[in-house]
């Protein structure tokens, strides 16, 4: 049947990590549409989408974990996936503002939705205020409170984060101008997948001596995450 070829490919994309396909087939699982209901499945799918940062299965986890459906009743757990829910909603409506898409742009309101996300934990919302602090959009420019988010952010090891908290230092905006500390940023940085890293990494030791660059490449090698994202 049609459903049937449906499921299939939906289990094809889902498998492939597709967010929205995982997502779909949580769904599927929670209501017995086109596969036999299976509360456990569904869970297991939702946290697949949720994990990728899907807002709607972070939600469905939450009231699967207050109802326990799938999984043993955990009121603390059901918070914790409504936080996350409500932090990305609160980022995504911040770029909303500062781009104004569907709200008349307004970088004011942008600032104060990045916040409330920020507040929460939320690293793409540290680093959207941190970028607003770095550019004066929304809140007055100050270099000092962009380090602060993203440090916050860098030490999560994300690495947009380790970047431009490595350009801060190569700058000496917000920080004391530090070669050593920029190098460190960008080597994690990069270790980390960033593509704009190896080009900053370049351009600043080529005015650095070996004893610098090896410092920097110790604590790169001994660099690690301080900060865990919450759960």
């Amino acid at each position: 049947s049609d459903e049937t070829h449906d499921i299939a490919s939906l289990v094809r994309e889902a498998e492939q990590g597709d967010a929205f396909a995982q997502a779909r087939l949580g769904w599927n699982y929670a209501k017995g549409r086109g596969v036999p209901q299976n509360d456990e499945k569904a869970v297991d799918w939702y946290r697949e989408a949720a994990d990728q940062g899907h807002p709607k299965s972070q939600y469905n986890l939450g009231v699967m974990h207050e109802k326990g459906e799938g999984v043993p009743q955990d009121f603390d757990e059901a918070v914790s996936w409504y936080r996350k829910a409500a932090a990305l909603a609160q980022d995504n409506l911040g770029v909303a503002y500062a781009k104004g898409r569907g709200v008349p742009k307004d970088d004011t309101e942008a600032a104060k939705w990045h916040c409330e996300s920020a507040n929460q934990g939320f690293a793409r919302g540290q680093y959207n205020l941190g970028r607003q602090y770095y550019k004066g959009e929304g809140v007055p420019q100050d270099h000092s409170e962009a380090v602060t988010w993203f440090r916050k952010v860098a030490d999560q090891g994300i690495h947009q984060g380790l970047t431009y908290l490595g350009v801060m230092y190569e700058r000496g905006e917000g920080v004391p101008q530090d070669d050593v500390e920029a190098l460190k940023c960008f080597l994690v940085a990069e270790a980390k997948g960033s593509s704009i890293a190896p080009g900053r990494r370049e351009l600043i030791a080529v005015r650095m001596s070996p004893a610098q660059i090896a410092e920097s490449e110790k604590r790169a090698r001994e660099w690690k995450p301080t900060l865990v994202a919450p759960e």
